[in-house]
């Protein structure tokens, strides 16, 4: 089979083979995604799960920390094919992974990947550390599930209705739904070859964009309201800043897992090249959004702060006071070379 322009180089022959023959020998394949899981994390993971179960291949299907499905993701076909964290073997003997640019992204279950045997390694981010055996990461591609899908054709499985909807909800979040400029003809390809399957698209749009209770309504403007412009930050293509406090969402019981689109309104600001969004979990901590329009590498400055992620989408998590990550971005966003664009 040919790899994708762009992908070759990316991942050796010898990684293919490695990763097909491992998958194949194992007794037990032990799959992990990356913590609070988002589109791309778990549809990649369901959708190899499914694969493995139609090769009649033993499997544990996991991620760590708050074992949660976020409610967007919820009908994603495959969520009975999950194990609590804490039944997720020790020691694997073959371990995968979705997502996770590095080992810590896999939360509780990082010690279960350090005692793995053989650990395989899906992703497609940049910053990726290659923690595991063997590196199935594209950096070129737009998402973990293009990967997947390599990856599930090389072990010689044909995608069933299921297994497609779980890619393409990870190529449709991680394109923000091929607007972004990871968006290439063999994006479109692929969802093509997806969408075949008897995928409605109308109905993915539905549940991951365009539904939320009526709370979300005030909480959302509570955080517009509180937008900060500083159009002199990153070189004077400026920055949008806000937050999201658990007070906000306490007033309306709006979950944590429903704040994930406030970065999409907020990012919209002509006047900013970076957006920024500060949203505060159940347990008081931070957890960041940055958004770039494709000058600012949002990415490295995420890694400065301990965070990860793409040049146009990336984050960290914050234990402190806003105010000083603020001033650190800033500082990080007047030091990242900007791309000129004709």
């Amino acid at each position: 089979m040919n790899s994708p322009p762009g992908s070759a180089v990316a991942i050796t022959a010898d990684e293919w083979q490695r990763a097909v023959a491992s998958i194949e020998e194992a007794g037990t394949v032990c799959l992990a995604c990356h913590v609070s899981p988002d589109g791309d994390a778990l549809g990649s993971m369901l959708a190899f799960a499914q694969a493995l179960r139609v090769l009649g291949k033993p499997f544990t299907a996991s991620f760590g920390d708050a074992f949660v499905v976020p409610r967007i993701l919820r009908f994603l076909p495959g969520l009975d094919l999950l194990t609590d964290p804490g039944d997720f073997p020790a020691e694997p003997d073959v371990m995968v992974t979705f997502d996770a640019a590095s080992r810590d992204r896999l939360g509780s279950l990082a010690p279960n990947a350090r005692k793995a045997r053989e650990v395989i390694v899906l992703d497609h981010h940049a910053s990726n550390t290659r923690f595991g055996t063997t590196h199935l990461v594209d950096p070129g591609a737009a998402a973990t599930a293009a990967v997947t899908e390599r990856l599930i054709d090389r072990l010689g499985v044909s995608l069933t209705h299921d297994m497609a909807l779980g890619l393409y909800v990870g190529l449709v979040t991680d394109t923000g739904s091929f607007k972004y400029a990871t968006t290439t003809p063999e994006v479109h390809a692929l969802a093509g070859r997806l969408l075949a399957t008897g995928i409605r698209p109308e109905l993915v749009a539905r549940e991951v964009w365009d539904r939320a209770p009526f709370g979300y309504l005030p909480v959302l403007s509570a955080a517009l309201g509180r937008a900060t412009l500083e159009p002199d930050v990153a070189g004077g293509l400026g920055m949008v800043w806000t937050t999201v406090t658990r007070a906000d969402r306490a007033a309306y019981s709006l979950p944590y897992d429903l704040l994930e689109g406030v970065i999409d309104v907020v990012r919209r600001t002509d006047e900013a090249e970076v957006a920024v969004v500060f949203k505060e979990d159940d347990e008081g901590a931070w957890q960041v959004s940055t958004r770039s329009k494709g000058r600012v590498d949002v990415g490295m400055a995420c890694v400065a702060l301990g965070g990860g992620g793409h040049p146009t989408a990336a984050g960290f998590t914050l234990h402190g006071e806003v105010r000083h990550a603020v001033e650190r971005l800033r500082e990080l966003l007047a030091e990242i070379e900007v791309v000129t664009r004709t």
